[in-house]
């Protein structure tokens, strides 16, 4: 996907997602989520692009990392509409592995628990939601459509559709869905 269509995207996943954003104008200006993200895309092609450029990757990553307070390394790979609402504290380490249309809140790590080199750290699903101050450690996975709860340090595989809370994380079917009813939503009747 060229790039300017995936910054693009970014943005209105970001407008999407968030209902204090007003315009795309506001987002792009105003979420150290999406500068991070930003930053990343290319960080990250940089870093695929030719191995004597990976230093300078790393010192982009470094650079947004001092802007926003979210830390991705060049090498993670980030799928598409990812939201890191409001970010600040956010780690994605190297072997990191992120879906599509995920929502990160802030404090949320993605890390890893072995020093030594290979897949060190999560891969997550698509659609997942991961909570504020959640740590995903090692190389577990978290399915598709999963719910992780905040502060919830997850180390062994969430099941797609699942939700994982608690210290050690444990991961339980999620409660049924409840059908939205229109008419309950105040903003009609204003």
């Amino acid at each position: 996907m060229p790039l300017r269509q995936l910054l693009l995207e970014d943005l209105q996943a970001a407008r999407r997602r968030d209902p204090a954003a007003r315009t795309l104008v506001e987002v792009a200006l105003a979420y150290p989520g999406v500068h991070a993200l930003w930053a990343h895309r290319l960080a990250h092609r940089v870093w695929h692009a030719n191995p004597m450029l990976r230093l300078p990757a790393r010192l982009l990553s470094q650079a947004a990392r001092a802007a926003t307070g979210i830390e991705i390394h060049p090498a993670a790979v980030l799928g598409r509409r990812l939201f890191i609402d409001h970010g600040m504290g956010v780690v994605i380490g190297e072997t990191a592995e992120v879906g599509e249309d995920v929502v990160m809140f802030h404090g949320t790590t993605l890390g890893g628990t072995s020093m030594s080199r290979g897949k060190r750290h999560p891969t997550v699903g698509d659609r997942v939601m991961i909570g504020a101050g959640a740590k995903v450690l090692g190389p577990v996975r978290v399915g598709s459509d999963a719910r992780v709860g905040a502060n919830a340090v997850v180390v062994k595989d969430v099941p797609p559709g699942a939700v994982a809370v608690g210290v050690p994380a444990r991961p339980r079917p999620a409660p049924p869905a409840t059908v939205h009813d229109p008419w309950s939503d105040p903003a009609l009747y204003i």
